[in-house]
């Protein structure tokens, strides 16, 4: 896909991956780009820094996504490229408290389900479109200290592989953006979390965004920033049990080192 006049939403915007998903599009030249944060203000700075057209919403509300998307599509254009960023993290064990479980659910994978139900009728009856979401790198392999991260990543990714395979004949495009440890807050304040993820080094939101191009003008689904990921999938499919094995000696090692 190539970005030169599309019209493009990102959610998630007004920070890490989406701020620098934002910046390097425009140097694409797209048609319109509309920045998307559950924080006005700072999605606004982003939007006066890029150009793009700033607006509020909580994307675990359906409710919220879908006005959003029938405002862009009613008052600025139809949509070529939804860029479904929004994430959290947060450690989650099984005494966790199920609220978090279910926040973190609702921004990371059902998020994507809602922009899914409210973009892709549209694009089929205009002949095809694009999504773009950001799942990690822990819905491929896993994420050690929050469950409720990589349940929802794992989700995240298998909604994206249905939507694939379900409309792709209809023009419908999908790729998943699976990074390791992006130089974030949420990877700084992350502790163990970002420690285990950081194990390759962490790349700047800058970096990811340039694969994101890359990634999309190749349509490919699997968007990987860290090279190493796609050999630590094929370890794990082909040794499920040592890779379970070596994973738990990992979560032990940084259990120790936190004492």
């Amino acid at each position: 896909m190539e970005l030169a006049g599309k019209t493009i939403v990102i959610t998630g915007a007004g920070a890490g991956i989406g701020a620098a998903l934002a910046r390097r599009f425009v140097r694409e030249q797209p048609k319109s780009l509309i920045l998307v944060d559950i924080d006005l203000d700072a999605v606004e700075a982003i939007a006066a820094e890029t150009g793009g057209v700033p607006a509020r919403c909580d994307v675990a509300d359906e409710e919220q996504v879908s006005s959003l998307v029938d405002w862009v599509e009613k008052t600025i254009a139809p949509i070529d490229l939804f860029c479904s960023n929004a994430g959290i993290l947060a450690p989650c064990t099984l005494e966790s408290p199920i609220e978090q479980w279910r926040r973190t659910l609702d921004v990371n994978l059902m998020s994507h389900v809602h922009a899914a139900r409210a973009v892709v009728p549209r694009m089929i009856e205009r002949g095809g479109g694009y999504l773009l979401n950001t799942a990690s790198a822990a819905g491929l392999l896993n994420q050690i200290g929050s469950a409720s991260y990589g349940v929802s990543k794992h989700a995240a990714i298998g909604f994206g592989e249905w939507v694939a395979l379900t409309h792709g004949h209809q023009g419908i495009k999908v790729s998943m953006l699976c990074p390791q440890a992006v130089d974030t807050a949420m990877v700084e304040n992350g502790g163990a979390m970002a420690r285990a993820a950081a194990v390759d080094g962490a790349l700047s939101p800058d970096a990811v965004a340039d694969c994101v191009v890359d990634g999309l003008a190749e349509e490919s689904f699997l968007i990987l920033p860290h090279d190493k990921v796609r050999d630590y999938m094929a370890r794990k499919a082909e040794d499920y049990e040592k890779w379970l094995r070596g994973m738990n000696r990992l979560r032990q090692k940084l259990e120790e080192n936190e004492r």
